[in-house]
């Protein structure tokens, strides 16, 4: 089995590109503190890149920001490639499954006015051009 779960902050803008057949893929990376502190009392940070494909992707693009918190459900991917000066290079990524936008509106980083509690999902998301439609209590049927 092969799944990851991470909660982090974006430590820039994600960057979305389109591959030669038009498939959307979006590229950020994520800071996650781990539990413990270093023996100089300094709080450790892990680094994780993250790759989010098609829809989920383009979602990603468009609301989320450098300091946004979320959390990742995806798989760990590891690849090789070669680099320009030939030498070989490999790369560790977070393949995305599902993203939960976890800061809350109205924080520091928000460029976009929306429900963040919503969760995004590459396997079915509805979004309108609007964006996040804001339901009353009243008219849910449960």
């Amino acid at each position: 089995m092969n799944k990851v779960i991470l909660i982090g902050n974006l430590t820039k803008d994600p960057e979305l590109r389109t591959t030669s057949n038009g498939t959307s893929v979006c590229s950020f990376s994520i800071a996650v503190n781990r539990r413990f502190q270093s023996q100089s009392g300094e709080r450790v940070t892990d680094f994780f890149n993250i790759v989010a494909w098609r829809s989920l992707g383009e979602l990603c693009s468009k609301y989320l920001a450098k300091g946004r918190k979320v959390c990742v459900v995806g798989e760990l991917q590891n690849r090789s490639y070669d680099a320009k000066d030939g030498s070989k290079r490999y790369a560790t990524e977070i393949i995305a499954d599902d993203i939960e936008f976890l800061t809350p509106r109205g924080e520091e980083g928000s460029r976009n006015s929306y429900e963040e509690r919503n969760v995004a999902s590459s396997s079915s998301f509805a979004l309108s051009d609007e964006g996040f439609a804001e339901v009353d209590d009243d008219d849910l049927p449960f």
